[in-house]
């Protein structure tokens, strides 16, 4: 049964039969009605059909690495005289492929709005600092000076950032600054598309 011959069903009985043989009714009225509920139904059907296909389509990006993959022992990187990409060698998600762990370097695969944040772990007497690049720009930063009575400090900084297909994000350590990495992988880095555009 259609969904038209339904829709006259229902209004047949909600009507009651003796009032379409008296001329208060105006069937031709009713019926244009029913075609105009018709059109509102099929254009809420394609609307729905089209969301389906938007979540569906939407791309699936998300990645989580640490410094190093170490099991034991400890190691620290730096300090150089320029500020040098981190290398997250240990990506333990990395859905969608953008974040590359040979480069240590995240590059966008469509436009849209992304979260990016990032951990730095200074134990002993490290002065540590990282930032967060777009394209070779700096976005945001964290550091730490040589720990105090504590000897362990841990910082972080986040950012959400809309970037373009293409577009690249990585972390750098800030020049004559060391990091320290061990098995318990404090240093992370992090991203994930909030949604595209």
């Amino acid at each position: 049964m259609s969904l038209r011959q339904v829709l006259f069903l229902l209004f047949l009985w909600s009507t009651g039969a003796q009032d379409i043989l008296t001329p208060s009714v105006d069937i031709i009225g009713e019926l244009s009605r029913l075609r105009s509920l018709e059109e509102k139904v099929k254009a809420m059907e394609a609307e729905m059909a089209e969301l389906k296909r938007q979540m569906t389509e939407q791309p699936k990006v998300a990645f989580s690495a640490s410094l190093s993959a170490l099991e034991f022992g400890s190691m620290n990187i730096g300090p150089y005289p320029d500020q040098v990409t981190l290398v997250y060698q240990n990506a333990f998600t990395n859905i969608g492929s953008a974040y590359d762990p040979n480069t240590g370097i995240f590059t966008a695969p469509v436009r849209g709005v992304y979260y990016f944040s990032f951990v730095v772990f200074n134990p002993y007497n490290l002065w540590t600092g990282l930032s967060l690049m777009k394209n070779g720009q700096h976005v945001v930063s964290v550091s730490d000076n040589p720990p105090g009575l504590d000897t362990e400090d841990t910082a972080s900084n986040a950012a959400s950032l809309l970037l373009e297909k293409g577009d690249q994000v990585c972390v750098q350590l800030m020049q004559n600054r060391k990091v320290y990495s061990d098995k318990f992988k404090r240093n992370t880095f992090s991203g994930h598309l909030l949604y595209a555009m």
